[in-house]
């Protein structure tokens, strides 16, 4: 590490102050537990690539291209423990969210609503959702969406990794933070006309000059580190970056694309070092400037990434932390369901025997998310306080003004957020774009109604109180 610039120290602590409605949980244990149980770290890795001939996003897996990961980290040291878990897939919804959560939960002593779950997003990957799979195995579809088999093999090895991971966790004795500016990834998908509403959207992989030409747009320029250490020695490495994390795919390759190579040249660099990246509100921005869809123009999107990554830690300032710096709070809130969606229609959708298979999934999806809206379901936000530091864990596809927009809520602070946890709502775009057109906000992308942003712009500032 005698290359990185280590800068010390930042300001000292500040402490989160909750509402009386949201569940603070750094009070659980008392300070007195925390001067005697130090703040501990474990990490865990392990495999998420699927089997041959089961099913990706869009297709079938033929490959595996890239071993696909989910990894993650165990707090202890706090009361309950604490786990951040980042996973290559494309989405985790309804009853996979649940079972991700809860599984691991159990593994190392901890609520569910002390876990937080987030994939990647990457399209050459799977999807993961039980409570859709129970009602496409009644219509004998059973596996179309994924191999269900395949997954709880997944989450039974994630939550044995972070049993082991709290089991071996190292004592932590400073945070670092540190930032730098990504250059040429990230870029808006919308491309606005004179008129205030969507002319065009730009894809991932554009392969239109003219709208690659066109300008930035609205993105967070800047990849965000979080690192553990334990005096000299970093024991693990948080990244978070929003953009969509595709350059190309419908290979039938499974692969976590440019970010999941950008994370594995980090990690050879450190030698080793555990590397966790997570996608922030990246619903609306991608690489489409950037990007003409090419397969080598992978490999160039993850060596700027990756040089990125090395910039935040070499910017890094290290202060010390202790248990009694760290906070949990969660936030409960009811997300309200697309007016689009209509239970009947659904319905005939997922029970047409002719209607085309991979339709009747996303029917099947649907259906299982507008039912738990009307039953009064509720999605956790919560917020991690390292010192000054935040973490927003938050669920969908969310527009970057999300993200912008919070770091603006604390200018104070050091906040980074991870966003597609809880995948069923699927685009969450702010009020304004449900009247301007595109693709986010369309009635096949978004499955939220445009109050949204009442609901996450509360939740958020309420959190990073």
């Amino acid at each position: 590490m005698n290359n990185y610039r280590i800068k010390e120290p930042m300001n000292r602590c500040f402490q989160v102050l909750t509402c009386a409605f949201i569940t603070s949980v750094s009070v659980l244990g008392g300070v007195a537990e925390n001067a005697v149980n130090p703040l501990r770290v474990g990490t865990f890795i392990v495999d998420a690539s699927p089997p041959i001939g089961s099913a990706l996003a869009y297709n079938r897996c033929d490959k595996i291209g890239m071993p696909l990961t989910a990894r993650g980290i165990v707090l202890s040291g706090v009361g309950e423990p604490i786990v951040l878990c980042a996973v290559d897939w494309i989405g985790i919804s309804n009853g996979g969210y649940d079972a991700w959560r809860e599984s691991i939960a159990q593994a190392v002593g901890t609520s569910a609503n002390r876990v937080s779950v987030h994939s990647l997003h990457q399209h050459d990957a799977p999807r993961c959702d039980f409570s859709a799979e129970e009602l496409l195995k009644e219509q004998g579809l059973g596996g179309v969406m994924f191999d269900a088999d395949f997954a709880h093999a997944t989450i039974k090895r994630a939550s044995e990794a972070a049993t082991e991971a709290l089991k071996n966790a190292e004592v932590v004795t400073h945070l670092g933070l540190g930032q730098a500016k990504v250059e040429k990834i990230a870029s808006s998908r919308r491309i606005m006309g004179e008129d205030g509403k969507v002319r065009a959207v730009r894809y991932t992989a554009c392969a239109d000059p003219e709208l690659r030409a066109e300008p930035e747009g609205i993105i967070d320029p800047f990849v965000k580190s979080i690192s553990f250490w334990n005096e000299e020695k970093p024991i693990v490495v948080l990244t978070y970056y929003a953009t969509h994390p595709q350059s190309y795919y419908l290979t039938g390759v499974a692969h976590p694309d440019f970010p999941g190579m950008a994370r594995f040249l980090r990690q050879s660099t450190l030698n080793g070092l555990t590397h966790i990246h997570f996608t922030g509100a990246g619903g609306n921005v991608g690489a489409g400037k950037y990007n003409d869809g090419s397969p080598e123009n992978r490999q160039v999107l993850a060596v700027r990434l990756a040089d990125s990554m090395a910039k935040a830690l070499q910017s890094t300032q290290k202060q010390i932390i202790s248990a009694a710096d760290v906070d949990w709070s969660i936030l409960p809130v009811a997300l309200p369901a697309s007016k689009y969606l209509n239970e009947e229609a659904l319905t005939v959708i997922l029970n047409d025997d002719s209607a085309d298979p991979q339709t009747r999934t996303y029917a099947a999806k649907d259906l299982v998310w507008l039912r738990r809206c009307q039953a009064g379901n509720t999605i956790d936000l919560t917020c991690l306080t390292l010192g000054p530091a935040r973490i927003l864990n938050m669920p969908g596809e969310l527009a970057v003004e999300y993200q912008l927009a919070a770091q603006k809520m604390r200018p104070d602070l050091f906040v980074a957020l991870g966003a597609y946890g809880e995948y069923a709502p699927g685009y969450i775009c702010m009020e304004e774009h449900y009247q301007q057109g595109g693709y986010e906000d369309s009635p096949g992308a978004s499955k939220v109604a445009p109050e949204v942003e009442k609901v996450l712009m509360s939740g958020m500032e309420q959190l990073l109180k």
